[in-house]
């Protein structure tokens, strides 16, 4: 009876049971080896948990944007307008970020995690370096760096002390891209996860408190959103440190290697070069086209800022779907599986292809509707639904982009993604914005419309490049 037990449990164990075990695997971390395990599940366990650390690194952007929003058109534009200058350390930090994922990811493959350990510490320390320029340029020139983007009045006199706090303590940020990228290319997602959901749950609470006042707190109106912000991703880093140095499932630093170590250092600056480059020139070309929308008026920057806040959050699955694509190509290729590595990319393209046609049909649909959660300004709503609109009709294609992007830099190519943005981005998208919004008078339909033409272009053209398959050659 016993023996017939043991053949028939198996056969009606409903699967239901082994998808809900798996999801519990993603979310808790496991120690799987992904250069072996079926490759499905495989891009199931780190694609969920990187999927949840990014919704919910986009919810707290949407809830901030949210609260900020009850403080009017100018207060959001002052949001939208320090962006653009965070913008630049975001370059840095995921331009890091994808050099560390890419070395990590390799490191474990190859079975080496002294070497992973010390690749980790050293990237901190380049983080902090690359954090002080910022801070002491935010600090003292915040109501300049306004100026210079053509802020109002409101912002240049009540504005700016929310980019000094944003600026200021620009090196939690770029500690927070960092580590987490550590941890993702060691397949520790879960971590990740876990930190970001601390951090920005902690903003979350904080956000209204200290923007409106409760209690003994005082209404610090924007300001205590830059503090929330501060003071939660503070609390993250502090739990990154201490779970890096006590050991995660895949990766442990020392605290001998804290050290200056010139050849880790000048791997990761060489393979991050290129990372950094894509990202400074996707982002100041961002810069350029704010600086367009202010030339036409806050409600455009603000409804751009509010449609691009309520962007981000929706393509987080998506992203969370590259960064395990940008996982399994480094490690595969570390484990000598090219193969496996290309699979990967493909499926995982697939997935994010359809996700993104379902966020474009929303888009289409309830543009107007998604815009009037954030802000009851008429104006504001019209722009931000008009760029929604005009995005549902290539949305799927920016996915595809995102996939192949990461692939790219998960196998430590960083060089090719700069050289297809310097052309689509600065060459293309910058000028092309200039002379539909400005020359034609188009408004902002016309830098809109500009994103489109570009972005498009820059997806197909990149999803045609990784086709080619040279990327499975490089060496870090």
């Amino acid at each position: 009876m016993a023996n017939e037990t043991e053949i028939f449990t198996p056969e009606v164990a409903p699967p239901k049971r082994n998808i809900w075990r798996a999801l519990k695997d993603a979310v808790r971390g496991t120690e799987a080896d992904y250069t072996k395990i079926d490759l499905k599940k495989a891009i199931f366990l780190l694609a969920v948990p990187m999927i949840l650390e990014l919704i919910m690194e986009s919810t707290f952007a949407v809830v901030d944007i949210y609260f900020v929003g009850r403080l009017g058109a100018s207060a959001v534009a002052t949001v939208g307008l320090t962006e653009t200058y965070l913008f630049l350390l975001y370059s840095i930090a995921m331009g890091l970020s994808m050099a560390i994922t890419a070395i990590i990811a390799r490191r474990v493959g190859e079975k080496k995690k002294d070497e992973a350990g010390a690749a980790a510490v050293q990237s901190i320390i380049l983080a902090l370096l690359a954090s002080l320029p910022f801070a002491i340029v935010g600090i003292f020139f915040a109501k300049e760096l306004l100026a210079l983007m053509g802020a109002d009045q409101w912002t240049l006199e009540h504005g700016y002390r929310y980019t000094q706090w944003m600026l200021g303590g620009n090196g939690i940020i770029i500690l927070l891209f960092v580590i987490n990228a550590v941890f993702r290319g060691a397949g520790d997602a879960a971590i990740a996860m876990r930190v970001l959901w601390i951090a920005n749950g902690l903003n979350i609470i904080l956000d209204p408190l200290l923007i409106f006042g409760w209690g003994p707190v005082p209404a610090m109106g924007i300001e205590g959103a830059a503090i929330a912000t501060t003071l939660g991703r503070s609390v993250g880093v502090a739990m990154q440190l201490w779970v890096l140095f006590k050991g995660g499932k895949h990766i442990r630093a020392k605290l001998s290697q804290i050290h200056w170590n010139a050849k880790v250092i000048l791997n990761i600056v060489r393979t991050s070069s290129g990372g950094i480059g894509q990202m400074l020139v996707a982002m100041t070309s961002w810069i350029f086209l704010m600086r367009i929308l202010a030339d036409i008026g806050s409600d455009a920057v603000a409804g751009a800022t509010i449609a691009f806040r309520i962007m981000m959050f929706t393509m987080m699955p998506a992203w969370g779907l590259s960064n395990a694509a940008a996982t399994l190509v480094g490690q595969n290729l570390g484990a000598g599986n090219p193969q496996r590595a290309e699979s990967a990319v493909w499926k995982i393209g697939l997935y994010t292809m359809v996700f993104m046609v379902g966020v474009s049909i929303v888009y289409f649909f309830f543009n107007h509707e998604l815009m009037g959660i954030f802000t009851k300004d008429g104006g504001v709503v019209v722009v931000g639904a008009k760029w929604l609109k005009i995005l549902s009709y290539s949305y799927f294609v920016y996915g595809w982009w995102m996939v192949s992007v990461q692939a790219f830099n998960g196998s430590g190519d960083t060089a090719t993604p700069t050289k297809i943005n310097l052309v689509f981005f600065w060459l293309i998208q910058i000028p092309l914005c200039y002379f539909l919004a400005l020359y034609l008078d188009w408004g902002y339909s016309g830098v809109f419309w500009g994103v489109f033409v570009s972005e498009t272009g820059v997806g197909i053209f990149t999803l045609w490049l990784f086709s080619k398959g040279r990327w499975k050659t490089v060496k870090v």
